[in-house]
């Protein structure tokens, strides 16, 4: 798919990743924790902090461009940008580097998200401020009074609706966050890597919002991750294989709705998200398809996110999803490996870039749970809002 004739397949690469530890109380800043993330991933591309002349964002980062500018030395900043939503940021925040790469608006360009999500603001969690509930203003207020106050409770009903549609059951949910504990426990650097958990835990484990217990729920984690995007040209040169981007893609459903999540639960399904109008686009600028993805990285906040994307991205029918999951498909050795890491389920919550980093690392061979001979990834970003994804392949 092209635009005025233009297309960025294969057009740039991510030449350098960098990561924090990944904790419940870093002990740091969030800018102390970005430029940790940011110097690491220069190092690995074998560059220089002068060659990073632009930065792309979160939205709901606390790390501005300019504060990061300044605390790494940056000589010649030609361009930033910020995009969002939260979790559905990370992959659009790529797509927005490849624009400013493609544009000759900078060459290299380092992306990254930092946050202390458990010791600082922790974003599943709504406290009482003031006279209003919540303090978050806007349209979530109509649902607060309600008892709908957090992330968990609006995927809860989703997880519900699925069930009733589909005969979905909470043993296939399960079997999500069994396999990306199995991922997390081969990872030194997951938050979980010492903490086995068995499908007779998982149903042990108390209920928060039914039908989610605490193990359907992701990580709260302090952390920061960070890439380096350039042109697959200039990538040839660089010190790591490069990792080409083969698409990327942003999308809305049809009536997004306003607000953050609340809102997202007027919608007349609620079990095709927006990830499905993603693929749809996403595949269509890659030349590829469902059957063409080796591995993939699936943003995990929820168990019920990944077992709706793997419908709405077409690696089983609709309703198919539970079944999908409990068949061993999601295992090493299985049609699709997910969440090499052990995602944000059990590696860290860093917003899904962390995703991004482990795709990075399949296509090099460098991951702690490695696909055999894997070309292709997919990476999402997070729904129920707008979303964003891409396919990296190897060189």
């Amino acid at each position: 798919m092209t635009v005025a004739g233009i297309s960025h397949r294969d057009q740039c690469a991510i030449v350098g990743i960098g990561a924090t530890d990944f904790s419940r109380d870093s002990g740091r800043s969030v800018l102390s924790l970005a430029c940790q993330a940011a110097l690491a991933a220069i190092t690995d591309a074998g560059l220089k902090v002068e060659d990073i002349d632009g930065l792309v964002r979160s939205d709901y980062d606390a790390v501005s461009h300019n504060d990061l500018a300044n605390a790494l030395g940056l000589t010649d900043l030609t361009y930033w940008g910020a995009t969002g939503q939260g979790g559905g940021a990370p992959c659009g925040m790529v797509g927005q580097a490849i624009g400013a790469v493609m544009s000759g608006q900078a060459r290299h360009i380092l992306v990254y998200r930092a946050l202390n999500g458990r010791s600082g603001v922790r974003f599943g969690q709504r406290k009482p401020t003031g006279d209003r509930v919540g303090g978050a203003g806007g349209m979530e207020e109509f649902f607060m009074p309600h008892g709908l106050t957090s992330p968990g409770q609006a995927w809860a009903l989703t997880a519900q609706r699925h069930m009733h549609e589909f005969g979905t059951t909470r043993d296939q949910m399960g079997h999500i966050a069994v396999t990306c504990r199995k991922r997390a426990n081969a990872n030194p650097a997951a938050q979980m890597h010492d903490r086995v958990l068995t499908l007779e835990d998982y149903h042990a484990a108390r209920m928060l919002s039914s039908p989610l217990g605490f193990n359907d729920y992701c990580l709260e984690s302090d952390g920061a991750c960070a890439v380096i995007v350039t042109s697959a040209e200039r990538a040839r040169d660089g010190k790591q294989q490069p990792v080409l981007i083969r698409a990327v893609a942003q999308a809305a459903s049809a009536d997004p709705q306003a607000g953050l999540y609340m809102p997202t639960l007027m919608r007349k399904t609620l079990t095709t998200q927006p990830s499905a109008d993603v693929a749809r686009v996403l595949y269509g600028r890659a030349g590829l398809g469902p059957s063409d993805i080796d591995v993939a990285q699936i943003y995990d906040c929820f168990t019920i996110t990944v077992l709706v994307q793997l419908e709405d991205y077409g690696f089983c029918a609709k309703g198919e999803g539970g079944p999908f999951a409990a068949s061993g498909a999601l295992d090493m050795d299985g049609a699709l490996p997910i969440n090499t890491a052990g995602g944000n389920l059990s590696e860290a919550y860093i917003h899904g870039m962390n995703h991004v980093v482990e795709g990075v690392k399949q296509i090099r061979g460098q991951s702690t749970s490695q696909v055999a001979g894997a070309q292709t990834c997919l990476v999402t970003s997070g729904i129920p809002v707008a979303s964003s994804a891409m396919i990296l392949r190897a060189a």
